[in-house]
């Protein structure tokens, strides 16, 4: 191998403690471009990252080799077990995914019809999503799954439905055009935290600075699944607010008010545009690696604390960690 200094292959970049250094971080794994890599690419990365764990790798690999195989890895094995991740579920298809349901659901939103199908089109998309990059400590059943999927798009379906007929002898053109982004934020606010319900029923593990699991905490996951909200509705927030001001202006021009075969194309590009820049911003606002006082594990959980205080033998740290899950 090249003289090259050895490192920690599984450290990030960039400084996690960081905004800049998460949006980094997360721009370089959801790149999509990463999504017309080959799966034997993928599955070459993952081993040279064994190869070079064990201190096996060939002799002419590089830093670039070994940063590449690094990115890909992250980008499509599921950090709990090391498995595999469909394309369709990772962070680096999800503006392209998004896209291609949130376009055309903006551009049909007078249709009660349309309203239905894309808003099931876009759960169906989160739900498998949300699945893919499910905690794989805290699995669900079939049954679970299929509960929060139908709940999911039920609520978004009744709060676009219901919007759209309170506001429909009420609102400017304009306003109505805002009844998907509400609908779709609606709809993260259930599919999420029925995702991952057995985090809420069973907690997740909690951890020392230096990694060891001292405890499990429901209070964790309860601060780890409300950022993981709020990212989701922050990153599609820039492009389907945007978006009807800028239908408004152009459908001002003739030519593009006649053509109305483009609008659904035009939307869908400029959202994908949009979630391209979002995606790795709203991942970067929260940590990763969140924290939480365990002052507030002691005053909400004592029986945890209690468990807590047991394995650390009285010496309690101030804060404990949790992967808060994306």
């Amino acid at each position: 191998m090249n003289e090259v200094q050895r490192w920690d292959f599984d450290a990030p970049l960039w400084d996690q403690c960081t905004f800049i250094g998460r949006v980094k971080y997360y721009a370089w794994i959801t790149d999509p471009r990463l999504n017309f890599v080959s799966t034997s690419c993928f599955h070459q990365a993952k081993h040279l990252r064994t190869l070079y764990l064990l201190g096996m790798e060939p002799a002419e690999t590089n830093k670039q080799h070994l940063l590449f195989a690094k990115r890909l890895y992250e980008n499509a094995y599921h950090p709990d077990n090391n498995e595999y991740t469909n394309k369709l579920g990772r962070m680096s298809f999800m503006a392209i995914g998004n896209a291609l349901t949130l376009g055309p659901m903006m551009t049909y939103y007078r249709s009660t019809a349309a309203v239905v199908f894309w808003q099931w089109a876009n759960q169906s998309f989160n739900a498998f999503v949300n699945y893919t990059n499910r905690n794989a400590n805290s699995p669900l059943t079939e049954k679970q799954m299929a509960i929060a999927y139908v709940s999911a798009t039920a609520a978004a379906c009744v709060t676009a439905i219901g919007f759209k007929n309170f506001l429909g002898k009420r609102a400017s053109p304009l306003i109505q055009r805002y009844v998907p982004f509400a609908a779709v934020a609606a709809a993260n606010c259930v599919n999420i935290p029925l995702m991952r319900q057995n985090e809420f029923l069973g907690g997740i593990d909690v951890f020392s600075d230096d990694g060891s699991k001292v405890g499990t905490s429901k209070l964790a996951a309860v601060k780890g699944i409300s950022e993981v909200i709020l990212s989701r509705i922050i990153m599609c927030a820039p492009g389907m607010n945007i978006m009807p001001l800028i239908m408004k202006r152009m459908e001002s021009r003739c030519w593009f008010r006649k053509n109305t075969w483009f609008h659904a194309p035009f939307q869908t590009l400029m959202v994908g545009g949009f979630l391209t820049v979002m995606v790795p911003i709203a991942f970067g606002i929260f940590p990763q690696k969140c924290g939480i006082s365990t002052s507030m594990i002691e005053q909400w959980e004592p029986e945890e604390y209690e468990k807590l205080k047991k394995f650390c033998k009285g010496k309690v740290p101030e804060t404990v960690y949790f992967n808060k899950g994306l």
